[in-house]
């Protein structure tokens, strides 16, 4: 009779798994290759811009330019990651921050200084959000829906507290921060809070129990649910961060240009959108990048910039982006279908 010899066992008593390595580990691996992707990218934009024009690309104030222009849309993109990792989508995003940019600067709300403008815009921002997710999370309609007729409804609004006017902005202590003065060993202050707010999403998304809901709604809501998780609840939370940070942003707008206009976060909700997009968040839901949406923010700022310094036209600026979106969802499809 033969006997086989049994196989070795690890110190709980079970067999250990041989020739196939920790799904975490092709992740990390996975997500390594999306950032390294990025930084490629970033890093030929910038050779390119040094080649074409430079002595204006590479000069201090001109890169100091393409970060505080980052940093508007890159507050916006951080909640946007958000809301799609869950499966959802906010079209909604620049007509909030149009709306919080014209509220918060009409002559009554300045007479309130500027604690009562960053006050308004972010209470007029996260008020949005409220709507939007009371509509998805408890009114049972379809994101898209809930946050185009936002958007309608946002601009409509912006529109008529202006009048089609521009609200100049007349408080010194706004309009300080957008003087070289108030940088902060060369880095504007708009800079310094999009980093924070970079900072703290990515400890919110990888780092709380909040985060790890939000991957597990966008992933299988109904799975979620049955997990003892309150998917409504946590939809709701995630557009009302979504406007927390459409507000922040519309200050930042505030500071960088002195006004409100009802044309402020104009195409803000295709940008932030195709962001998240090329660094890495699936569309569907279930996975997000805060680092990824960070750099697709530089790339396209870094587009944009490279565009206006060589006197290339919007258009053909719109088409590009337009293909980069293309390409990166495809290659989003063809990895999903490898794993």
């Amino acid at each position: 009779m033969t006997q086989h010899a049994s196989p070795p066992r690890d110190d709980t008593g079970k067999v250990p798994s041989v020739g196939r390595p920790p799904v975490w580990r092709g992740l990390f691996a996975r997500a390594d290759v999306r950032t390294l992707s990025l930084l490629g990218v970033l890093a030929a934009l910038v050779l390119i811009g040094g080649i074409t024009k430079p002595d204006e690309f590479l000069d201090t104030r001109n890169l100091q330019l393409v970060l505080t222009q980052a940093s508007v849309i890159g507050v916006v993109t951080v909640g946007m990651t958000f809301v799609i990792t869950s499966g959802g989508i906010d079209l909604s995003v620049g007509a909030i921050v149009a709306l919080s940019s014209v509220w918060a600067t009409t002559v009554a709300t300045q007479e309130y200084g500027f604690a009562g403008v960053l006050f308004t815009a972010v209470l007029v921002g996260v008020g949005c959000g409220l709507v939007n997710g009371l509509l998805i999370a408890y009114g049972g309609m379809v994101p898209f829906i809930a946050t185009l007729a936002m958007l309608a409804s946002a601009r409509g609004l912006a529109l008529q507290i202006t009048d089609g006017k521009t609200q100049i902005v007349t408080i010194g202590g706004i309009l300080d921060l957008g003087e070289r003065d108030s940088y902060v060993l060369g880095v504007p202050p708009l800079v310094l809070v999009f980093a924070v707010v970079t900072i703290l999403g990515w400890l919110i998304l990888n780092r709380t129990t909040f985060g790890r809901r939000t991957v597990a709604v966008g992933g299988n809501a109904e799975a979620a649910r049955l997990a003892g998780i309150d998917v409504r609840r946590q939809r709701l939370y995630l557009y009302l961060l979504s406007g927390l940070c459409c507000g922040i942003a519309a200050f930042l707008l505030i500071i960088l240009s002195g006004s409100g206009q009802n044309t402020n976060g104009n195409l803000y909700e295709l940008d932030a959108i195709a962001a998240a997009i090329i660094g890495g968040t699936l569309l569907s839901g279930g996975r997000g990048t805060i680092t990824g949406s960070v750099l697709g923010v530089l790339i396209f700022t870094t587009i944009t910039n490279i565009f206006a310094l060589n006197n290339l036209q919007s258009d053909v600026q719109q088409i590009a982006k337009g293909a980069i979106i293309v390409a990166a969802v495809l290659v989003q499809r063809r990895t999903a279908s490898t794993t």
